[in-house]
């Protein structure tokens, strides 16, 4: 499973003197590995690389919880189970014949030394925005190669749809299909809105689903077009949101209520109550 095609072999990549230099990771594959000897785990044993995406997704998740809640131990933690799931699958590929963890971390390597020819060969950058410009036009090299085809391509169907739209709509845009500011989506969010009132009066349901998904795009575009991540938006909101909940919630419990007891007038004034308790933590911040 070797490639002898590796261009980056003849380059000094050694650790430099201070820095960890991955060797742990060994003792983390020769673990998996014996897990999945016949003597192993019986449960590691019946994994398949199906049944491992959903424990691959929900690690992906932890990690970005542990950064967002700013938990230096959860983030190593949560890490290393990330880890686990790629050596993982690899040992699977690896008893498949296709590939192996070694073939993994190489491939990698030679994707990042051909992409930076600004450090590792003779092409000169202004800045950052000419490394993303380089990396993008060698992206598409790649892609031409292989015969992936088209702009688009690249953004996976299985990434969360807010996700998926914003790439989207970023790789239109950079070979220029897009607004030229944020009016645009702006008046697309007035246009949606409208044709999705029209087909809720129509009783139409499929056509309200369509016309709703539209709207979410727009409200996409424009967070991109206002340089604004709709992901992290969405997120700060629902955040805020549960906060919100919670605090009605602890409320009446301690006068032995339940939120459905209490009234709609007495659920917005806690509710502002909430907001306001927000306002006040975020202005003590910010002092």
């Amino acid at each position: 499973m070797e490639n002898p095609s590796d261009s980056s072999a003849a380059i000094d990549l050694s650790p430099l003197p201070g820095k960890q230099t991955g060797e742990a990771v060994q003792r983390l594959v020769g673990l998996m590995q014996r897990l999945l000897a016949p003597n192993g785990c019986p449960w590691d044993r019946e994994q398949t690389l199906q049944t491992l995406v959903p424990y691959l997704v929900e690690e992906t998740y932890e990690v970005v919880d542990a950064l967002a809640e700013g938990d230096v131990s959860d983030h190593r933690e949560e890490l290393g189970d990330l880890l686990l799931q790629i050596v993982f699958q690899s040992e699977l590929r690896f008893t498949e014949g296709q590939f192996g963890i070694d073939d993994v971390a190489r491939g990698i390597v030679e994707k990042l030394v051909r992409r930076h020819p600004h450090v590792f060969g003779e092409v000169k950058v202004g800045g950052a925005d000419d490394v993303v410009s380089n990396w993008a036009k060698l992206k598409a090299a790649e892609k031409a190669e292989k015969g992936k085809h088209g702009a688009l391509h690249g953004v996976p169907r299985s990434a969360p749809a807010l996700l998926r739209a914003t790439r989207l709509g970023e790789k239109a845009g950079a070979v220029g299909l897009d607004f030229p500011d944020a009016d645009g989506p702006r008046a697309k969010i007035d246009e949606e809105l409208r044709e999705l009132d029209e087909a809720r009066a129509r009783g139409d349901k499929a056509e309200m689903e369509k016309e709703l998904g539209d709207l979410l795009l727009a409200v996409v575009n424009l967070g991109r077009k206002l340089n604004l991540d709709p992901e992290s938006a969405l997120r700060g909101s629902t955040d805020r949101f549960s906060g919100r909940f919670r605090y009605i919630e602890t409320t009446l419990a301690g006068e032995g209520r339940a939120i459905a007891d209490a009234s709609m007038d007495e659920l917005d004034r806690l509710w502002d109550a909430a907001k306001a308790i927000e306002r006040q933590a975020g202005d003590t911040r910010r002092a």
